[in-house]
């Protein structure tokens, strides 16, 4: 069995690092952030980092890595406030990759790596037709979190669309049908297939499969 201490982490070559941390937490979910700027150019960006934060209010957070380097899906966000997210499909998991790429501000990643950008009910931010699912956030506050110098970016869930198929009688979203990729380290994807769903958890009681 690999054994690594903390002294041994840090004193490995960058990019192995960068591997072995990404993927040690397991699979993550796939999402593509629409925004655009206040001229109306549009930007579309993978995040995997995204975080249930509570339904009541309906928050969503992701994590935004420093900003010494351009970002222009954080830049966006501040200027207008809104954005979206949009579940990775199986599908075209190439295409949401290529859009990691460092494009320039001008060049819209919608166009480039063959998205089409739709917008609805009137919602200031870009969906992506193509995604299953998409939900449409507002800007709440962000946290700096000083050890790592990363933002903890918060959005309330204005509205979101899914196939009905895809929603079951008690609220339950059923991602595999909704054909949504999960995510492992930065560059590996994976279709996911739903082992079990279990009762409420209840001290010395039975748990039921349903």
């Amino acid at each position: 069995m690999a054994y690594f201490t903390k002294e041994l982490l840090l004193n490995l070559e960058t990019l192995y690092r960068r591997n072995l941390m990404n993927t040690l937490i397991g699979f993550k979910n796939a999402n593509l952030i629409g925004t655009k700027d206040t001229e109306g150019k549009e930007n579309l960006a993978i995040f995997n980092s995204l975080v249930h934060l509570g339904a009541n209010p309906p928050h969503i957070a992701f994590v935004m890595r420093p900003t010494t380097v351009e970002r222009h899906t954080y830049d966006n966000i501040h200027a207008t406030g809104f954005y979206t997210f949009n579940h990775v499909h199986t599908s075209f998991v190439e295409k949401a990759h290529q859009t990691s790429a460092k494009y320039p501000k001008e060049v819209s990643e919608f166009e480039t790596c063959g998205f089409k950008p739709i917008y609805l009910n009137n919602f200031p931010a870009p969906y992506v037709a193509e995604s299953q699912i998409k939900i449409g956030m507002k800007f709440v506050e962000e946290i700096f979190i000083k050890t790592n110098e990363v933002y903890l970016i918060i959005g309330e869930v204005q509205e979101f669309y899914l196939p009905d198929d895809c929603l079951r009688s008690d609220g339950f979203i059923d991602l595999q049908r909704a054909g949504t990729a999960v995510v492992s380290g930065l560059d590996g994807y994976y279709q996911a297939t739903e082992i079990a769903r279990f009762s409420y958890a209840r001290p010395y009681q039975a748990l039921k499969r349903i």
